[in-house]
């Protein structure tokens, strides 16, 4: 049977769109590194690589959540650390003005270095973290501590401007932390703590009035005073601040787990990324060169059949 010209060119060109298509679309691989450049190069491995990508954009801003939360709790630690420290003096001072031995002057003197310790208290209780109070609450961007005073100057009371709100955060799908931020948990503070195991009641005042009753005290050189309640007072508020700073440091632990986890969930799913995007680049290569052996046969036939003439037909 004899096959017609239009027949044997038609196929050579059909043959020879396939075999080029097939190269050309390995050279893109090899090029790009990714199996799949474009929708219709695969439907079902385009469908994955784009749910895989939101994976990985949504656990990037996990990410980004856990470590901002770190920073927050790690820039209360620091707040919190230097009031203990501020509050231990206080301590000892009191300790020294209960000593019936003072005098005015070393009253005076040790007023004077107390109302110095308060101050840094409420200034580093006024700490801010981008921006942002680490103790005003959900209203975080007013001053949350301020100190009252008389027309004399000495230290009358404590004012808060913040609420108490802590700050929720999302750290992963379903799971939310809620960041300490609520200052008013400062104010107040419960004998338990004490370091004094006699003590059953809890402390009647608020840090402000503490702070009012220590400096009347210290004014009037009442030793009585500044060896019982106002002893115990300033253990029970420095406890406190010690044990906010605990829990603080409980939700660090538990964020800096998070992290380890956020962390494993980014390298497993660029790993399955890669494993449906990227090309292997030897198979691809070996791919590259069957294709390019079978494309210049199609075209070395191409060249044989378009240099066919009448003169091939006649015996």
């Amino acid at each position: 049977m004899r096959v017609a010209d239009s027949t044997v060119y038609n196929s050579f060109i059909s043959g020879y769109e396939v075999t080029d298509s097939k190269l050309q679309n390995t050279m893109e691989q090899l090029s790009s590194g990714k199996k799949v450049n474009s929708a219709s190069d695969d439907p079902a491995a385009t469908s994955k690589i784009i749910s895989l990508n939101t994976a990985i954009s949504q656990n990037d801003m996990y990410s980004t959540t856990i470590s901002d939360s770190i920073s927050w709790d790690e820039s209360q630690d620091s707040a919190l650390s230097s009031i203990s420290d501020v509050m231990l003096n206080i301590r000892t001072l009191v300790e020294e003005a209960a000593n019936s031995t003072n005098n005015s002057t070393d009253y005076s003197a040790i007023k004077d270095e107390v109302e110095q310790d308060i101050k840094q208290v409420v200034s580093t209780l006024n700490t801010k973290y981008s921006g942002s109070y680490i103790f005003g609450g959900g209203d975080n961007s007013t001053e949350p501590f301020e100190l009252e005073t008389d027309s004399d100057g000495n230290i009358t009371g404590l004012t808060y401007n913040g609420d108490s709100k802590n700050l929720t955060r999302e750290i992963s799908s379903g799971t939310t932390v809620s960041l300490f931020a609520d200052g008013s948990e400062f104010l107040t503070a419960d004998s338990s703590s004490s370091s004094d195991s006699s003590s059953t009641d809890s402390t009647s005042s608020t840090l402000g009035s503490y702070f009012s009753d220590l400096i009347s005290a210290l004014n009037s050189g009442d030793t009585s005073s500044l060896s019982g309640d106002l002893l115990t007072e300033t253990d029970d508020y420095r406890n406190n601040f010690v044990n906010i700073r605990a829990s603080i440091g409980s939700l660090t632990d538990r964020l800096e787990t998070a992290s380890d986890l956020n962390s494993t969930r980014e390298t497993n799913l660029k790993s399955d990324l890669s494993d449906v995007q990227d090309v292997d680049v030897a198979e691809a290569y070996t791919q590259f060169s069957e294709e390019k052996v079978a494309y210049q046969a199609v075209l070395a036939m191409g060249t044989k059949i378009l240099d066919t003439s009448i003169l091939d037909y006649i015996d």
